[in-house]
């Protein structure tokens, strides 16, 4: 094999220093599969933390996902949606396997070894790029189950990065009377009035909180039921609780890593009896498991995926930058740089 053709992996290697580096050309165990990338979804919120070194490095890996062991330290191979093309089976695979394609929670790898259990079989119909945006939905239904909007309810929805876009799109499904979007830059709030936002606002334009939260509250008729934080930013979040109503609620989806949210629950938050509630998708809502599990959920982000990319074409909307992997540095980068229009990045093999 030349080095041209060698298999490779990103790499954090530090704070603002990504590596692509070659790796062995794995062989599967007797219970594993070889899947060969063709493309791979990077993930704005929680991979530009490891980028900029806002994870906590003692921080244990999601046990839900195999493929990433041990702590969140530096070197770290780090990612979360490939998908590829089975070549190879292990004696004890089901020969089936061979040649479908696959959704894989695994890092930027050009080829691996891995569980069959470990992969999602991509459903007819949903092409690969699009097949990448499976976490995203995931992540957008976890967050709507959590946020349980009822109908005729006021919803706003801050920040409109890939997953507050999915978001909205499903809280603009579900009933609710008024979906108000809230983000900075010009195009994505072109694109959450696409994906079904009733009205939007750019907080940028205000000088302070108090503006911001006028300017929601004036489109959501004075005040939301539901706020949905996905910023990923901690001073988002007092915002967020000062646009609800009385016995209102704040669903925050935003990992922050070692930033710090700097909140004043104040006369608003106390007085206006507010909830605040994370939400993640490695788990399910203790009040949901009776009747929901992860494959339900998975189904159900599969399906609304492909709603979703019918009505509306998802990865021509949101994929911006398509990036041979030997690029990630420099799309790392563009991708942290809040001056650039990147949105959602993918890695070619």
């Amino acid at each position: 094999m030349s080095d041209g053709d060698a298999e490779r992996a990103v790499e954090f290697t530090g704070p603002e220093r990504v590596e692509v580096v070659p790796i062995d050309d794995p062989v599967p165990d007797p219970d594993e599969v070889v899947v060969e990338a063709s493309v791979s979804a990077v993930s704005a919120g929680s991979e530009l933390l490891a980028y900029r070194g806002e994870l906590d490095p003692e921080t244990v890996a999601d046990e839900e996902l195999s493929s990433l062991d041990g702590d969140l330290s530096y070197p770290l191979r780090y990612g979360y949606a490939v998908v590829g093309r089975v070549t190879a089976v292990g004696d004890a695979v089901d020969p089936s396997w061979r040649d479908r394609t696959v959704f894989a929670f695994n890092p930027h790898e050009s080829r691996f070894a891995v569980s069959p259990d470990a992969l999602r079989t991509v459903p007819d119909g949903i092409d690969p790029e699009t097949a990448t945006l499976f976490a995203n939905a995931e992540t957008a239904v976890t967050l709507t189950l959590d946020a349980a909007p009822r109908i005729g309810e006021r919803v706003a929805v801050f920040g409109q990065g890939v997953v507050g876009l999915l978001t909205t799109a499903l809280l603009a499904r579900s009933g609710a009377e008024t979906v108000v979007a809230v983000e900075p830059k010009d195009r994505r709030r072109e694109l959450a009035a696409e994906f079904g936002a009733d009205a939007v606002v750019d907080p940028s334009r205000y000088d302070g909180r108090e503006g911001v939260v006028d300017a929601v509250r004036e489109r959501a008729g004075d005040g939301v039921d539901l706020a949905v934080e996905v910023s990923g930013r901690p001073e988002t979040l007092e915002t967020a609780v000062e646009t609800t109503r009385f016995d209102g609620r704040v669903i925050v989806g935003s990992w922050y890593g070692t930033k710090r949210a700097d909140l004043g629950f104040g006369d608003h938050f106390h007085r206006g009896r507010v909830t605040v509630r994370s939400s993640q998708v490695t788990t399910i809502a203790p009040e949901l498991r009776g009747r929901w599990d992860s494959e339900r959920r998975r189904e159900t982000a599969w399906r609304e995926l492909r709603q979703l990319d019918a009505d509306l074409d998802v990865a021509d909307r949101l994929v911006t930058d398509r990036v041979p992997v030997v690029g990630a540095p420099t799309a790392y980068r563009r991708l942290a740089d809040e001056a650039e229009p990147t949105l959602q990045v993918l890695f070619t093999y």
